[in-house]
């Protein structure tokens, strides 16, 4: 029972951190506990409903690719995981916020993407650190909770953006900037996962420099939408404020 508790805690404390750096990163209005609480238990419900899709387009694509193939994997991280695991994730987030009073400036879209995204790496994380131990507690606390957080940076920046159109009646642009925050997160999940899932040295560091160079290029990110954080009322320009995203 004890041990028990120890590894959910170190399943839960990496989570826990990041949403207090986001949190804290929030400069002009903090969200409502209640708001990120929900938030964070639809990420919780999206594990499920994205391992059940998952699970279903596995069984399908190994019926058509042999599961050795390169040409599997791709497709399996980059469409059925990216896409299961992304796209549940946005379709929560935005049922839950898009039309949210508290919706109000532009990185709030960073805090509940991410607080999302929190919830689910949580909740996987306690899964898989309960079935494989301390070790795995430790190396997911470095990578792929932390990488979560990422996906959902990215996402959330464009979600920001995307609301400041909207506000402006500029719908196209708006639907534009969701995706573009969506394909963004897919890809980079993806990525992600099909670089780990390769086993030689070679991929080992490449997955190192890849995680190394998403972690830096996020952290600047934040720092950035933080700095830049505005009313989303106000008047849209000539596009994005991140065109280097």
């Amino acid at each position: 029972m004890l041990l028990d508790l120890i590894l959910i805690g170190s399943a839960v404390i990496p989570a826990i951190w990041l949403m207090i750096k986001i949190y804290k990163a929030d400069r002009l209005e903090k969200e409502p506990v209640g708001l990120l609480l929900s938030l964070v238990a639809l990420g919780v419900l999206s594990t499920s409903i994205a391992g059940l899709s998952e699970e279903i387009g596995a069984a399908v694509l190994q019926s058509l690719i042999p599961p050795e193939s390169l040409l599997y994997k791709a497709i399996v991280y980059f469409v059925i995981v990216g896409i299961s695991e992304e796209g549940f994730k946005y379709l929560l987030l935005k049922i839950r916020t898009w039309n949210s009073p508290h919706f109000n400036c532009s990185f709030d879209g960073v805090v509940y993407s991410v607080f999302v995204s929190l919830g689910f790496a949580l909740w996987e994380n306690i899964s898989y650190v309960l079935q494989y131990g301390l070790g795995t507690a430790i190396a997911r606390a470095i990578t792929a909770v932390p990488g979560h957080a990422c996906f959902g940076v990215y996402m959330g920046v464009w979600y920001g953006i995307a609301k400041r159109y909207a506000n402006a009646g500029l719908t196209a642009d708006a639907r534009r900037a969701r995706r573009n925050g969506l394909i963004t997160a897919v890809l980079l999940h993806g990525m992600y996962d099909f670089i780990a899932s390769m086993q030689n040295d070679l991929m080992s560091i490449l997955f190192l420099v890849f995680v190394a160079w998403m972690f830096t290029r996020t952290i600047q990110l934040v720092k950035q939408a933080s700095a830049e954080d505005g009313p989303l009322y106000a008047a849209v320009t000539n596009g994005s404020d991140y065109t280097e995203i």
